[in-house]
């Protein structure tokens, strides 16, 4: 295998055991909380935590089962049964599934003198569905999490060793899934111009740096009154899910899944930007972004006028500095990235990597992985109009 070849197969696999380990270890980082606060007779944060990770794998399994069965029958070669996979499903194991899956499909090329094209193709299939269910993942569980822990510390004005961890692991986390999904959908392009280092580097912190302000600051609405953070949710929920419906959304295969796809991105949109349609993506952006950031200086309005001290003591205008100052650096890298070091795109049809489908056809054709590949034509607006991809539902997967 030739030394660039085996180099790319072993990041991939590296990076495939860390993303399961970090899914087992938030899993069990979890549970550790929520028996931690059942000891202590804390019951309503116990409850609250096991009812964010019960719902977001509910919700995450059901997408990992609707696009495995809506792919095609001679797609993945398992030698288990339907029957079996939907129980694996049931017992919500179907995204560890298919990380185990993609792990021994990166294995077989790593054992191979020269990995097929085939084998690549089905390497790149998997590792795109799992780079989506995992951002979902950290949006529908770790994100509210997140502002659940960092609501009880802010309350209680202390924060046990587990929390600490949990905080510092899900805010890295959250970034690291959408820089992730971000380099995933780089390579449904057919040119696929990488992510450098140090586009990745920035791409990662102003991430995270207009994420911690957006999260914070419901944080600390939630801290100042519990009891309305759940209206001030839904209101806005209910919007989001009324503009993405407004947009058109055509991802998943029937229209049944597809309102689970748009409950789940309005989700996504409460906290950070998600694009579900192609054109022009900056005046979408901005409208969100001018949102979000109305909504928070809403939030902020309300605490200053209830009070300028939180419940544990702590001096409310300290947290306010910190979120604005993490704001504007956030804005302002993202502004850098997107002038000068967000790599340009160019959809060239005729260059498609030669990789053949795994399905018996009488000509070769592309496999791709039509999913991803709607996002990233939706992500990248500068991709030319004139070239267009098979419509959805139309039986074809492709990388």
């Amino acid at each position: 295998m030739p030394l660039s070849l085996r180099s790319s197969v072993f990041l991939d696999l590296v990076v495939g055991v860390v993303g399961t380990l970090s899914f087992l270890l938030d899993v069990v980082a979890d549970l550790w909380a929520v028996v931690q606060y059942v000891l202590g007779g804390r019951y309503v944060w116990a409850a609250l935590v096991l009812a964010l990770l019960g719902l977001s794998s509910v919700q995450m399994q059901l997408f990992s089962w609707v696009w495995l069965t809506s792919d095609p029958a001679d797609l993945h070669e398992s030698k288990h049964s339907r029957r079996f996979l939907a129980l694996l499903h049931l017992l919500q194991l179907g995204y560890l599934y298919r990380c185990l899956q993609g792990l021994q499909q990166v294995l077989l090329m790593w054992q191979q003198e020269l990995p097929s094209e085939s084998d690549m193709a089905y390497a790149d299939f998997l590792s795109l569905d799992i780079s989506m269910l995992r951002l979902f993942e950290n949006f529908l569980e770790s994100t509210p999490q997140l502002t659940l822990v960092l609501a009880i510390v802010l309350q209680s004005g202390n924060a046990e060793y587990y929390q600490w961890f949990g905080i510092s692991s899900s805010f890295l986390g959250i970034s690291w899934a959408l820089l992730d999904y971000h380099r995933a959908l780089r390579a449904c392009l057919p040119s696929k111009p990488r992510l450098g280092w140090s586009s990745s580097a920035v791409y990662f912190l102003w991430n995270l740096l207009l994420l911690g302000p957006r999260i914070l600051a419901v944080a600390l609405f939630s801290a100042l009154f519990p009891y309305y953070v759940a209206l001030h949710f839904l209101s806005l929920w209910l919007v989001l899910l009324f503009w993405v419906w407004l947009q058109g959304t055509k991802f998943m295969p029937n229209s049944r899944s597809e309102w689970l796809y748009r409950v789940t991105v309005a989700i996504i949109l409460y906290f950070s930007w998600f694009n579900v349609a192609g054109g022009r993506t900056r005046g979408r952006s901005v409208i969100h972004l001018v949102f979000i950031l109305s909504d928070s200086v809403l939030l902020t309005s309300t605490w200053v006028t209830r009070s300028t001290w939180l419940p544990s003591g702590t001096f409310l205008q300290m947290w306010l500095i910190v979120g604005g100052v993490c704001f504007l650096l956030g804005l302002t890298l993202r502004v850098i990235y997107y002038l000068w070091l967000h790599p340009h795109c160019q959809w060239e049809p005729d260059q498609v990597d030669g990789v053949r489908s795994l399905l018996p056809s009488p000509r070769p054709k592309p496999l791709y992985n039509r999913r991803a590949t709607l996002l990233a034509r939706n992500f990248f607006p500068k991709v030319k109009a004139e070239v267009s991809l098979p419509e959805i539902g139309g039986g074809e997967e492709v990388l």
